[in-house]
């Protein structure tokens, strides 16, 4: 059976970026491209009334067009399209148990920072099993054009186990392209109330010769067994102070990529995208892929 990626298409030109995104990364992984739009039919308030059959019509055709689109584009590459009869995000997640991957549209940047990815592109990231890709539409790019020779640049936050899962994804991204891998791990100096001798990090920090040796060797201990399972792939080990929504930023200038994790565990107000992935889906200039872990 074939590996498949799931982009969301509405008819914007984010969603439009976001399918020829997602046919890119596809072709160079020898996948399907699975493109759905969630439509449910719903009697709209308007002056001019629109039956269902009219509103089912749209629906196809904003499927139809992306599907047209992306055919062009990449002549050869297994493609399907449908319109699922569902919420947005109820749609998109319901495909994820075949995806390796799901991928929407971001809207870029603007005034009101905190609605940049819209509710529905956070309700799908923060409810999904599975990566979300972001991407924005860049104008006059062809749709979320890549920097040439850009890193993908990985967060490598906590222990090794947390951090598996997305250097898994940027590895595997980068293997696909031909590119590096920049892994960045942030730390800061602990508060007052952490200092006590009990303190088991400022221990093993000690032993290390200071906690910049303590957090490169983390980070070292991290990558090595994806440095052996991918030795084509070049890697640049990034270690700075700082928040880690920040220090990712920072790296994030003219990369491919930025992938980051997010915990997948559901808070006491449902699921949550976490502080580090909202940052960087809001303010990174890339896509941004964001890999849920336990």
């Amino acid at each position: 059976m074939s590996r498949e990626i799931v982009a969301g298409v509405d008819g914007s030109p984010e969603s439009l970026a976001a399918a020829e995104w997602a046919a890119r990364e596809a072709r160079r992984r020898g996948w399907s491209l699975r493109l759905v739009h969630a439509w449910r039919w719903e009697a709209l308030d308007l002056p001019i009334g629109q039956d269902r059959a009219s509103q089912e019509r749209m629906a196809d055709e904003v499927l139809r067009e992306a599907e047209s689109a992306v055919a062009e584009r990449h002549p050869g590459l297994a493609l399907t399209a449908e319109v699922l009869p569902d919420t947005p995000v109820d749609a998109l997640v319901s495909t994820e148990e075949g995806a390796e991957m799901l991928v929407i549209g971001s809207r870029g940047h603007g005034a009101l920072a905190g609605f940049l990815l819209g509710s529905h592109g956070q309700q799908i990231i923060a409810a999904a099993h599975r990566p979300v890709v972001a991407v924005r539409s860049r104008e006059g790019e062809g749709g979320g054009a890549e920097p040439k020779g850009g890193e993908i640049v990985v967060g490598q936050l906590g222990g090794a186990e947390d951090s598996a899962p997305a250097l898994r994804f940027a590895f595997e991204t980068a293997a696909a392209r031909g590119a590096s891998v920049r892994a960045v791990r942030a730390w800061s100096l602990p508060s007052l109330y952490a200092y006590s001798p009990t303190s088991t990090k400022l221990a093993d920090a000690d032993e290390a010769g200071g906690p910049v040796p303590y957090e490169e060797k983390a980070l070292r201990e991290a990558l090595a067994p994806w440095r052996e399972r991918f030795p084509e792939v070049g890697v640049a080990e990034h270690v700075e102070i700082g928040s880690a929504g920040q220090v990712l930023l920072g790296a994030s200038g003219i990369a491919q990529l930025l992938v980051v994790g997010r915990r997948a565990r559901r808070g006491a107000i449902g699921p949550r995208i976490g502080s580090v992935a909202h940052a960087a889906l809001h303010l990174a200039p890339c896509p941004v892929a964001v890999v849920p872990h336990e």
